[in-house]
């Protein structure tokens, strides 16, 4: 058996795809549910939809008039290319809102992160989001999870909109000040490579997941990585 890395937080803030859920449920189950809804969303008279439809104009360089299906189809191309576009993000975050409580669609967590959050929060450590998916995205993600609500375990939820891009130093520093944690209290848990080494550099402990068969699966990370969360234990 493996022995856990373990630590001392008052914080784990954790990334969603390939930390705590499979990239493949995303850009698969998720984005097939999108891509057809995105012209619907786009014609819509809300002031959340207008907002990110100029910045997805802007974003991706279309004539100021581009109409919604114009609009829709380059959105679609960033989701080809899994864009981490941030206009993008809004519009899914309210399309897969949307389908969650139509139960149309469910999330997917891996089976040792649900057990685990529980017993980290049970144990007096706070638990935070920060992921490229919308806010708008991420409560309902955790609302539905196939095992019971697990979004009443976290106190706090950020995206590229409050915290800013996830391979920048800055926006690490403003998530500890919104959380009023100092950075060495603070614990992230990402897949991604760069954000391993955004998180460090404002002085986070950070642990990658290593997960096989998922996108970041093998590569040189900057912290200790390990391939499940039961392999690392977190008190205060």
């Amino acid at each position: 058996m493996t022995t856990p890395f373990t630590l001392t937080a008052d914080v784990v803030v954790v990334d969603l795809e390939g930390t705590t859920s499979a990239a493949g449920f995303i850009l698969g189950d998720l984005y097939d549910y999108a891509r057809p809804r995105l012209d619907e969303v786009l014609g819509r008279d809300d002031a959340t939809v207008r907002e990110a439809r100029a910045q997805a104009i802007v974003e991706i360089g279309l004539d100021a008039d581009a109409d919604d299906a114009t609009v829709a189809e380059a959105l679609r191309g960033l989701m080809a290319s899994d864009v981490k576009s941030t206009p993008l993000k809004t519009i899914q975050g309210i399309i897969w809102a949307e389908g969650f409580a139509a139960g149309e669609i469910t999330s997917h967590f891996f089976d040792d992160v649900p057990p685990q959050l529980r017993a980290w929060v049970d144990g007096g450590v706070r638990l935070a989001v920060y992921s490229s998916g919308s806010v708008a995205s991420q409560q309902p993600w955790f609302r539905h999870a196939p095992g019971g609500d697990l979004s009443g375990l976290v106190s706090g939820w950020f995206d590229t909109v409050n915290a800013g891009l996830k391979k920048d130093v800055a926006s690490y520093h403003r998530i500890a000040e919104a959380l009023d944690v100092a950075p060495e209290r603070a614990l992230f848990l990402t897949d991604h490579p760069d954000e391993v080494s955004a998180a460090l550099a404002a002085g986070w402990q950070v642990i990658a997941l290593d997960r096989a068969g998922e996108p970041w699966a093998g590569s040189d990370f900057a912290a200790p990585s390990v391939s499940a969360f039961t392999e690392i234990e977190v008190t205060r």
